[in-house]
């Protein structure tokens, strides 16, 4: 990969290659909802945490989680952010 015209810029695929191939950068985005143990990995709560501050009503549907169409429950990694950052009420 030739990356002498800007040496901070990312590799690219060139003609024939994918980003699978070694030496192609890849670029992940979050998602902005995770499954339970998902989740678990990025927050490091266990999954039975998580099931029980939805449980107990700490985590409130369309704010920290939603239910999917499927029935999955969805953890909103922004909605977690906001929940970790707000101060308890006293």
């Amino acid at each position: 990969m030739d990356t002498s015209e800007a040496p901070h810029s990312l590799p690219v695929p060139r003609k024939g290659q994918t980003v699978n191939d070694p030496g192609v950068a890849q670029i992940v985005a979050p998602a902005p909802y995770v499954r339970i143990p998902l989740a678990s990995r990025i927050t490091g709560y266990t999954e039975k945490a998580i099931r029980r501050k939805i449980a107990e009503g700490v985590w409130r549907v369309g704010k920290e989680y939603r239910k999917a169409p499927d029935g999955s429950v969805l953890i909103s990694i922004a909605g977690y952010a906001r929940w970790v950052e707000t101060e308890k009420r006293r």
